[in-house]
């Protein structure tokens, strides 16, 4: 049915569950996985040329981060008895990279968490997921905690 699941991570404990349900439908579909990190490269665009050593600063701790999430989720996939695909992947705003990785990887299912927000929160610091349901062209699934 899916033949390749895309499943978004950023090392929490809501995506690593949903990487575990990445790796069950995989396994009952035979499903291709990749696990995919995003970083938005250029955070520091138009503050000014006073920034460029924290941008390099700022890339090497998010590649950093971006590496041990990607490879919890793999250590989960594999475990599950699963080889994935891991990726870095790149969009100013994370929903963007996601939906960028979709289209690179012809991934047929996202998977992902929600860490579900609300009020103020979910004001604040938006909502990953929900950006993803609105701009997605394949079935999301949600996972929640």
């Amino acid at each position: 049915m899916f033949k390749h699941i895309l499943v978004p991570v950023d090392g929490s404990p809501t995506s690593m569950q949903a990487v575990s349900k990445a790796a069950e439908l995989a396994k009952a579909f035979g499903s291709k996985v990749t696990a995919l990190y995003v970083i938005d490269p250029y955070p520091f665009t138009g503050v000014g040329a006073d920034f460029a050593y924290g941008q390099s600063q700022y890339l090497s701790a998010a590649t950093a981060e971006a590496n041990t999430a990607l490879d919890a989720a793999k250590g989960t996939l594999q475990a599950a008895g699963i080889t994935a695909d891991a990726v870095i992947g790149e969009g100013h705003a994370v929903h963007e990279g996601i939906v960028r990785a979709l289209e690179n990887t012809g991934a047929d299912l996202i998977v992902m968490g929600s860490h579900g927000r609300r009020g103020l929160e979910k004001l604040m610091l938006g909502s990953v997921t929900q950006r993803v349901l609105g701009v997605a062209h394949v079935p999301v699934l949600v996972v929640r905690s």
